[in-house]
């Protein structure tokens, strides 16, 4: 009989357990067959149907735009540009007797800078290159001929005309092959743009390129082809005319 002491001495050793499961010999054997296997959640499903579905609509929407049957949609978010600009308006007409005799395409590099002195570029400096290209008219106005400009001799078929001088008209800018190669701003001057921007520093640009056309038209030669231009056209007039002698002079500008 064990002793008071040793019963109540707690277990110091568990008893060891079968890992496998004890069956009764006249058990059944389980059927593999009966077993259950895992099984799709109702939301996999949906997820599966769903995925199916949007299958299907981009195969007919990409089978009907191959028939040219629905409008191309290549970017949702490509640029889209509204012109909202007004209708014309005609502010003048006006008859013109003038021929353009010749004209002449100029190009001219402006590099305009606005600074202050003593105080760094990179804090104040307001600086354009820009690159124009322009065209210059030389005309002779037809209409302000003088009272016996136009001598006629039928006897001899000859004829005697007086033009005025031939006149330069302003440089027209080609905005096409005109554009500006870059800018530069002081940190002050960006600060400043930032509330409020001078819109006319481009006109300024624009007019100083065709002031520096218009200049060197003068001295390119356009004056001289200009009279020889209107002088052959006449001589070829009043020739196909019956004259034989066609005298072309212009008056001093």
């Amino acid at each position: 009989m064990a002793s008071s002491n040793e019963i109540d001495d707690p277990t110091r050793e568990y008893p060891e357990v079968d890992d496998q499961v004890t069956t009764r010999p006249d058990a059944a054997p389980a059927d593999p067959a009966e077993e259950p296997r895992p099984g799709l959640g109702g939301f996999a499903r949906v997820i599966i149907f769903t995925g199916v579905v949007f299958a299907l609509i981009v195969g007919m929407c990409l089978g009907l735009r191959a028939l040219n049957v629905l409008p191309s949609f290549d970017n949702p978010f490509s640029d889209k540009t509204t012109d909202r600009s007004q209708p014309v308006l005609l502010q003048s007409m006006r008859d013109l007797s003038r021929y353009v005799a010749a004209d002449g395409t100029f190009q001219v590099i402006v590099d305009l800078q606005e600074n202050k002195e003593n105080i760094p570029d990179f804090l104040v400096n307001k600086r354009t290159l820009f690159v124009g290209s322009g065209t210059v008219e030389e005309y002779v106005d037809f209409g302000s001929l003088a009272e016996g400009a136009l001598k006629v001799n039928n006897a001899d078929k000859s004829v005697e005309i007086e033009l005025p001088a031939p006149q330069q008209g302003q440089a027209a800018l080609d905005m096409e092959r005109s554009y500006v190669v870059a800018e530069e701003r002081g940190l002050l001057n960006r600060i400043g743009d930032a509330f409020s921007k001078d819109p006319n520093q481009q006109q300024r640009v624009y007019q100083l390129a065709q002031q520096r056309i218009t200049e060197a038209a003068n001295g390119s030669g356009l004056d001289q082809r200009a009279r020889d231009n209107t002088e052959k056209m006449l001589s070829g007039l009043l020739t196909s005319l019956g004259y034989t002698s066609v005298k072309v002079t212009f008056a001093s500008p």
